[in-house]
Parts: C-alpha cells; structure tokens; sequence
C-alpha cells in the first residue's frame, strides 16, 4: 500500500476526495467506495424482484457509484450524495433497457427503435391512419432502411421500456413503468439522514463522539458512560447537552 494510502485513513471525506482527484490513487477511492457503499446497497434493493438477480443489480449500482467517485468534482459545491444517487439510478435503468433485448441489438438500433415506437403513435395520431415508413423515417431523421431495421429489431424486445407511458385508473395523469418499479422512496431518505449524520458527527470532537455513540447507538446511561470513560456523570451530561447543540445547530443548516 502506498504512503499516501495509509496516510489518507484518517483523513475526512472532503478531504479525500481532493486527495483522489490529486492523485488518482486507487487505494484513496477504494476507502471512498467503502464510505459510500451503502448507497449501492441502497439503490439496489430498491430494484430487487424485478426479473433480474439482486446480485447483478447490486454489481450495476457499485459500478455507478464508482463512476461517479470518478466524475464527482468537489469544487462544484454539491453533495456527493446528491451526484452519485442520478448517476446509480442512470446504470442501473440503463441496464434494465438492454438486459430488455433478446439478442444483441446495436445501439444505434435500438435508439431508432425507441424513437419509432415514439413516434409511430403520435403519427398516426395527427394523421388518423398509420403512418408510412417514409413519413416516420422523415419525421425522425432517418433513413428508411433504419426505420425497417429498427421495426424488425422491435421483434426481438421482450420487456417494456421504462419510460412507457400507461393509465394509472386513478386519476387523468399517466405514468411510466419507471414510476411504478422497485420500492418506496424511504430509501433515499435513508441515504441522506446516514450522511447527514456521519457529516455531523464530524463536527464532534473525539470525547463528544464517543459520549454520543455510547449514549445513542449503544443506549447506555449517562452514569455507565462517566465509569467507561473516568469522568463525573456531570460531565458526561454537560458534553452531551453541548454535542447535542452542535448537531442540533447542522441540522438547522
């Protein structure tokens, strides 16, 4: 392990980043991986039940969030959370969309295909007929051959798109398979108060931490926390109150 690995255990997750987007060391945005882990774990399970393997969903969001370990630019001002979560989502829904295909279909193709698909409706629509290959191949910009290629590539789709819209029963306003897959949105919330936490906590000096995991985490009173650590309940009850403010003070931010 390099010097600048080891070195950089103890340091803080802004300032890793900085380190990693200096360095590019792979030892620096592993340790950042294993920080933001629980996101793909997260995300994951959101899409679990869904025709494929939570494994292989669970690889497909661990490599977003290295994609966006990579991407993330720490001087934009963003929350590494707010930049990895789009970018996981995206790997992830991308790769429902292929897994969609039977067989390989080239990429080209298969984004002719959705825009046929798109646009082959809202065609006959407007023209109250169905149109012609000429009229959809010049209404996308395309050549006829592709939109023949595209429509006989539609053959080989066995899965909706996402992105298709449908009557929800409820009320006028469609929505999309998107919309209805994977779990409630609880889960981001999650991601965001983990991380709010541990940013807070960061404000903490090392005795009022270990007072406030051993108060909250690990439940105990303030009378066994003043025996763990040799000092007066009054002390403990003082460094509480105060670390308790200073939280109190972030979440307020």
């Amino acid at each position: 392990m390099s010097e600048i690995s080891q070195n950089s255990k103890s340091i803080k997750n802004h300032d890793l980043f900085v380190l990693y987007h200096e360095t590019h060391d792979v030892e620096v945005r592993n340790q950042i991986f294993d920080k933001y882990r629980y996101m793909a774990e997260i995300i994951s399970r959101k899409y679990s039940n869904k025709g494929i393997e939570h494994d292989d969903i669970y690889q497909i969001a661990c490599m977003g969030l290295i994609y966006a370990i990579e991407r993330f630019d720490i001087s934009k001002g963003f929350e590494f959370t707010s930049f990895a979560t789009p970018t996981i989502l995206g790997e992830i829904k991308k790769y429902f969309r292929d897994k969609g295909w039977a067989i390989k279909v080239p990429r080209k193709i298969q984004e002719v295909s959705k825009k046929v698909n798109d646009y082959n409706n809202l065609l006959a629509s407007q023209l109250n007929r169905a149109p012609t290959i000429k009229e959809i191949a010049e209404y996308i910009n395309s050549s006829e051959e592709e939109v023949l290629e595209a429509f006989e590539a539609g053959k080989m789709f066995n899965s909706q798109s996402l992105d298709e819209k449908f009557d929800s029963n409820n009320d006028d306003n469609d929505i999309s398979l998107m919309d209805v897959v994977g779990s409630d949105d609880k889960y981001f919330v999650k991601i965001e108060n983990e991380d709010f936490i541990k940013k807070s906590m960061e404000k903490l000096n090392d005795l009022e931490r270990k007072i406030i995991i051993r108060r909250f985490y690990s439940n105990k009173t303030q009378s066994e926390i003043a025996k763990e650590l040799n000092i007066s309940q009054m002390t403990v009850s003082r460094i509480e109150k105060k670390s308790l403010e200073k939280l109190r003070i972030e979440f307020n931010k």
